[in-house]
């Protein structure tokens, strides 16, 4: 068994706080601009078929985020030289900060085209995060499958609420 030193358990756990900081500030951001609009504007409008109940989105989210941060933190943790490490982390980043923005467009903007203009790109970044992560950790890349398959639900929905409400 391995025994891991003071020196690699303070990296590990600052590997493990530079997997959960991005993620957790998008969980946060994100719920600054969707609880407040949720009863004055969301609430209001005509929903597609499959909507899910409120309540149901919190917890999907949750799920979501923590699977999220074991897959960010298993490429952070990846040797520094190894190719396409630095690409995965930046695509993955770049998606996290699209995260947290479609919440803006959508939801404080009340503007479903806007979030349109933001999930699809989001869902691709998702796609070619998994697709990177795939070569370079697979347990990393099956992480991400159930944030991709909701990203594309979501995407179904915005695009519904959009086209019901304008």
């Amino acid at each position: 068994m391995k025994t891991l030193t003071k020196n690699s358990r303070f990296l590990t756990f600052c590997d493990g706080l530079y997997a959960i900081t991005p993620i957790l500030l998008a969980a946060l951001l994100g719920n600054y601009a969707t609880i407040p609009n949720i009863a004055l504007w969301y609430a209001r409008l005509t929903r597609p078929p499959f909507t899910p109940p409120n309540w149901l989105f919190g917890p999907v989210w949750t799920l979501l985020y923590i699977l999220m941060a074991v897959s960010f933190f298993r490429i952070i943790r990846l040797n520094r030289e190894t190719p396409l490490r630095r690409l995965a982390i930046s695509i993955f980043l770049s998606q996290i900060l699209l995260n947290a923005s479609w919440s803006f467009a959508f939801f404080s903007a009340q503007n479903p085209l806007a979030g349109m203009l933001i999930i699809l790109p989001l869902e691709a970044l998702i796609l070619s995060a998994i697709f990177i992560f795939k070569k370079l950790d697979p347990i990393a890349a099956r992480c991400l499958w159930p944030y991709a398959a909701w990203v594309g639900y979501a995407s179904y929905l915005n695009f519904g609420f959009w086209l019901l409400n304008t």
